[in-house]
């Protein structure tokens, strides 16, 4: 019988992807896919007069149902929206999937 498969994605600021990364490993993620991203919702941030725009990372990782619950609460937990990681996940279902292993 085929494994309930869900789409973690994982929103950090640049630079903590190694350390959810490892976090996600330890948990059962096989790897992870790294997008480079800025987002829209604060256009910048002036510092010292010049336009800074944060950058972020979009971890994406196919994992089973259990893997991204474990995955998304520890996120939360530790390099959430109160963090300088600034993270947050979700997660999506997956309908069709295909393993080289499988």
């Amino acid at each position: 019988m085929p494994k309930e498969m869900k789409a973690l994605f994982i929103i950090v600021n640049a630079g903590f992807s190694d350390q959810i990364i490892e976090v996600a490993q330890k948990l059962g993620a096989r790897g992870a896919t790294i997008i480079p991203a800025r987002g829209t919702g604060q256009k910048f941030v002036k510092v010292l007069g010049i336009n800074y725009e944060p950058e972020r990372e979009i971890l994406l990782s196919v994992v089973e149902h259990d893997i991204a619950l474990a995955i998304a609460a520890k996120v939360k937990e530790r390099y959430g929206k109160a963090t300088p990681t600034n993270g947050l996940s979700f997660i999506l279902p997956v309908a069709a999937h295909t393993f080289k292993n499988e």
